[in-house]
């Protein structure tokens, strides 16, 4: 069974969300909180309050929240986004501060920070990071001494550092990671407890409006009922449970920042004339600058949807794919408004134009929440362990499903989708065989080159399924189903093109390979076919330009 909000309410609170920031924050004021790194204490409140009321999305129903589930969580953060990605990190942080007591706390724990949470519109701060472990949660400095009182543990000391703590200056609750005899645990702490402080607000390059800090912890005492689950060792189990829910949430924001940095350029394009034509209708200017970076951020979006489908399907963590969902959307965020720099020229430079301040809050979604590096160990990992599993056939059988898709709808580009996935097999199995992935770059190469082979075959799955009219009810609507097919064949040409040719490459450049191995790869990997694949490419990207624009129905 599928679990959230219904179409109606998710709609209403995505149009509240828009109609509160429109009233509170007009873009002059994004633009003064960023230029004087100001936290607006107020508005965060406000949302987290009786006006708005975000913070219900996310609390269970039986904890007085809404029951939000992975779908509306993500269609919420890709509109946070949109907005402001500091403001959104902002919300973030209580999200995912919450989530060690939702997905690790007893019963009474739950009720009662949950509650407050949902009554109190508490914000929280998320206490896992350090500064010698960085990512690595495994490499732990932070204490929980166990005190004792006739022979019985009555609370914990803890001492400790956190660094890049969002929320960490301004939280009303931390849920902090130290590790206890029995290994690294969570615990909730109170603001003004004593012995907890936090530095001065992190200088940072975007982000501004959000509050990231230091916290310090000095011999905080805590009793033993903030011990979240009430049992030593779990904190990492806890951690690892949500990663793919928590991924999903970063992966919106890059799709959220990619689409407010373009759907500024656009209509830029179109007022600006250059050699007595609009920019809008000059393919050197949209080819480049616009359609690739639609592209690329819908076949995204059709990877976090389906994810949030499954995980809303209680179709399990899902670590794997919320590492593609964060590694698509936040790169092709990333790049998009770094491409609508260029598409307004020397305004685009200047902090004036918003442009310049979306690209600069868009770098954060690749490092935050796990590296574009770490989500490139973590997917190939992950894959070639099912690879072995497999004997080989994992993207064999991922392609041959693909292939039925073409059958059906060959219009949608599945037949290019599936040729990636057929590569991407012989890549690993190649790799097997000559014992490459010893080589930690080849090792990331293929993470990057598996995300794009999947989200080739979610692309065309998404196109034939708004073709079928059997896309979530909650489903972005903005491209209909004629309009994804163009996008779903772009973007299977391009994938087919990066992990035949990159794969090609490093592999290559790994083992060495003789002259008739190479040209027996070639032919696995279908080079020949890829290319003939890409006729049609420019009348696609004509047609997408052409949609975008509003010169064809969308």
């Amino acid at each position: 069974m599928h679990k959230g909000l219904d179409k109606e309410t998710l709609e209403l609170t995505l149009q509240a969300i828009s109609d509160f920031t429109a009233a509170r924050l007009p873009e002059k004021r994004l633009l003064e909180l960023d230029a004087t790194h100001e936290f607006p204490a107020d508005v965060v409140h406000d949302m987290c309050g009786a006006e708005l009321g975000i913070q219900l999305l996310f609390i269970p129903e039986e904890f007085e929240g809404m029951g939000g589930g992975a779908f509306d969580v993500y269609r919420i953060c890709e509109e946070m986004a949109r907005i402001d990605l500091g403001l959104a990190t902002a919300v973030l942080a209580t999200f995912l501060g919450s989530d060690p007591i939702i997905f690790g706390g007893t019963y009474e724990q739950k009720k009662k920070w949950l509650t407050r949470i949902a009554r109190e519109g508490l914000l929280m701060a998320y206490g896992a990071t350090e500064p010698e472990a960085g990512s690595d949660l495994a490499a732990l400095r932070t204490t929980a001494t166990p005190v004792t009182s006739d022979g019985r543990v009555v609370g914990y000391r803890l001492n400790g550092n956190k660094q890049w703590i969002s929320n960490g200056g301004v939280a009303d609750l931390y849920s902090v990671l130290a590790l206890t005899p029995g290994g690294p645990s969570w615990f909730v702490v109170e603001k003004g407890a004593t012995g907890l402080s936090h530095g001065k607000p992190e200088d940072k390059h975007g982000i501004r409006a959000s509050n990231t800090s230091t916290v310090t912890l000095e011999d905080v005492h805590v009793d033993t009922d903030r011990l979240i689950g009430e049992q030593e060792g779990m904190g990492l189990i806890q951690a690892q449970l949500v990663f793919g829910y928590t991924r999903l949430m970063v992966a919106a924001f890059g799709l959220g920042a990619g689409w407010s940095a373009l759907d500024r350029a656009i209509p830029y394009s179109m007022g600006r004339i250059q050699g007595g034509a609009p920019l809008s209708q000059k393919q050197g200017y949209t080819h480049k600058l616009v359609v690739p970076h639609a592209v690329r951020l819908e076949a995204a979006r059709s990877y976090i949807e389906e994810t949030a489908e499954r995980i809303d399907g209680d179709g399990g963590n899902l670590n794997t794919e919320g590492a593609i969902s964060k590694y698509m959307a936040t790169e092709a965020g990333n790049l998009a408004a770094d491409a609508s720099i260029q598409a307004l020229g020397g305004y685009g430079y200047t902090r004036e134009y918003i442009v310049e301040k979306i690209k600069r809050d868009a770098r954060i979604t690749t490092i935050y929440e796990g590296t574009s590096e770490i989500m490139e160990m973590t997917i190939c990992r992950d894959r070639w362990q099912l690879h072995l599993k497999t004997h080989g056939q994992y993207y064999h059988d991922m392609a041959r499903a693909v292939e039925d898709l073409q059958e059906r709808h060959p219009e949608a580009g599945a037949g290019i989708a599936a040729r990636c996935l057929h590569a991407m097999a012989e890549l690993l199995e190649t790799s097997r065989a000559h014992r490459l992935t010893r080589h930690q770059h080849v090792l990331f190469r293929l993470g990057e080159l598996i995300a794009y082979a999947e989200c080739a075959g979610s692309l065309a799955r998404r196109a034939v399924r708004a073709s079928e009219d059997q896309l979530d009810a909650k489903a972005n609507a903005r491209f209909p189903a004629a309009a994804l097919a163009v996008m779903s064949r772009i973007f299977a040409r391009d994938a087919a093109m990066k992990i035949a040719g990159e794969g090609m490459r490093w592999i290559a450049g790994a083992a060495g390979l003789r002259e008739k191995e190479v040209s027996d790869l070639e032919n696995r990997l279908g080079l020949s076919a890829v290319y003939r694949a890409q006729a049609g490419l420019l009348q696609d990207m004509d047609q997408v330009a052409d949609i975008l624009y509003g010169r064809k129905p969308a």
